[in-house]
């Protein structure tokens, strides 16, 4: 049979359309596929106009610990954790000691947790030798010690000390203290626990924590990709899956901001596959000290990963944060900062990172 030209004719459009549809099909396929970061060329150079990364100390898998020291780590001793016990933030008790007592007496009869419900307690002793200053340190061992002291924490995240801990504090500190031979001198509970309670006001309405998040304007990203441009910008790799850290110019200091997305994409058996629509910037204002920037290092570097990534700076619930907003946050990040050194609490203390923990 032969075709007449309209029949040829209407073939041939036919198949135009059906191959107009297919190309639009793949090209829609390519375009919501999550970006893939490229094959590594070499070290990928830093960005223009960020800070170079290479003089950092890249944080190890302690890193976090580092920023919230606990009191029963058994690789550190009991006491041992930076500025000491604090009259702004522990209940100090002292202890009479019939005479010297040594090091290794201390640390054996110490109790076998350092923690009292939520809140950690620690122990420190006065050298027989010490002369002037204040010279009161964590017992070690072949030291001797003239006199000790204790120290539980008022108000920490979990809230206030509370009378029921204060109680278990007394007694097991009591038993401790007949053990070495010494009397304790416990304050006043109520005016402890009215003290906490302050604190912990105090700590309610100054623990800030800013959250930026990128939210992908058309095509999705791999977490590849995001780790990629990160990388660039100075991120490092943190202790846990999806977890990136821009790390502190300060040896075993908090990290300045933390870059996460979901655990999930980190860890799929193909990470190139997953799909990531957004990914978070986290800077916890009171861990981290008003000289490293922190403000204007979350500005520029959620601002420099956003045009690289072809995304957009947004709070938690999607409103896009313009020019004006940001510059209202930073201006409340200084009132913060103010009330905080006011308090003799400067953000990025040892103090403040066990209160705000």
């Amino acid at each position: 049979m032969t075709l007449s030209p309209l029949q040829i004719g209407l073939i041939a459009v036919g198949v135009a359309v059906l191959l107009g549809v297919w190309a639009y099909h793949r090209w829609q396929v390519r375009r919501l596929a999550p970006r893939r970061a490229p094959a590594a060329q070499g070290a990928p150079a830093d960005s223009e106009g960020m800070p170079d990364s290479t003089d950092r100390l890249e944080p190890t898998l302690g890193a976090d610990a580092a920023a919230t020291p606990s009191p029963d780590r058994t690789s550190a001793p009991p006491a041992a954790r930076p500025g000491g016990v604090s009259p702004r933030l522990d209940v100090i008790v002292p202890l009479q000691l019939e005479k010297p007592v040594s090091g290794d007496a201390v640390l054996q009869s110490l109790p076998g947790t350092r923690r009292i419900g939520s809140k950690p307690f620690f122990i420190e002793g006065l050298p027989e030798d010490a002369t002037a200053g204040d010279a009161w340190e964590p017992p070690h061992l072949g030291r001797r010690y003239r006199a000790l002291r204790a120290g539980l924490q008022l108000a920490n995240r979990a809230g206030p000390l509370n009378e029921i801990e204060y109680s278990e504090f007394v007694q097991k500190l009591q038993a401790w203290a007949e053990h070495l031979m010494g009397a304790a001198d416990f304050p006043d509970m109520m005016a402890v626990v009215q003290q906490a309670r302050a604190l912990d006001q105090f700590a309610a309405a100054h623990d800030v924590q800013l959250i930026f998040t990128l939210r992908a304007q058309r095509a999705a990203w791999s977490p590849g990709y995001v780790t990629q441009h990160a990388s660039r910008l100075g991120f490092v790799p943190g202790p846990l899956p999806g977890r990136m850290v821009w790390p502190s110019t300060q040896p075993r200091a908090a990290p300045v901001l933390v870059l996460q997305f979901e655990t999930q994409a980190a860890l799929a058996d193909d990470p190139e596959l997953a799909v990531l629509r957004e990914v978070r910037l986290t800077l916890e204002a009171t861990h981290v000290p008003r000289e490293e920037r922190p403000y204007e290092r979350l500005r520029e570097l959620s601002a420099a990963l956003a045009a690289s990534m072809d995304g957009r700076v947004t709070d938690e619930a999607g409103r896009l944060l313009d020019a004006e907003a940001l510059d209202r946050i930073g201006a409340e990040l200084e009132s913060l900062y103010q009330a905080l050194e006011e308090r003799a609490f400067p953000a990025g203390s040892p103090d403040a990172r066990r209160l705000f923990s």
